[in-house]
């Protein structure tokens, strides 16, 4: 009886590791290539005002400087132009929630980085707060 149970015990054991080798077929929709073609083509495109492409990879949290706030939608712009002819390398988001329009800039990893910034435009934006939020990583400057 020993000599059955151990004899059927070693046939499913064999069979457990047995490994067939098989075929895998790919099943899915055309649209998918071309919906990635699509994306490989914006992402290879230079942004313009209509389409701003943005080659921003969203990071962990970090800090931006508001430095404005208001609900009359084209004074955000008009902030965000004064801004952009200052500080042309520095990235704004403008996001609008009911009933106002924010305006903040930049994406420091670092809340020093933030009050600096901050200190920096104290005299030409009159209203200035740091938020801790999901930031985009920062371009690395390859140079240095």
């Amino acid at each position: 009886m020993k000599i059955y149970l151990v004899f059927v015990f070693l046939l499913c054991l064999q069979q457990t590791f047995a490994q067939t080798r098989g075929e895998v077929t790919e099943i899915k929709d055309p649209l998918i290539d071309s919906l990635i073609a699509k994306r490989i083509e914006l992402y290879k495109q230079k942004p313009t005002v209509t389409n701003p492409v943005s080659k921003a990879i969203v990071s962990d949290m970090g800090y931006r400087v508001q430095v404005f706030y208001g609900s009359d939608r084209k004074e955000a712009f008009n902030e965000q132009n004064r801004f952009k002819t200052a500080y042309p390398t520095i990235r704004t988001y403008i996001t609008y929630k009911e009933p106002n329009y924010y305006l903040r800039i930049g994406d420091f990893r670092t809340r020093m980085e933030a009050q600096a910034m901050l200190n920096e435009l104290k005299g030409t934006f009159p209203t200035l707060f740091i938020f801790r939020e999901k930031i985009n990583a920062p371009d690395l400057d390859v140079n240095k």
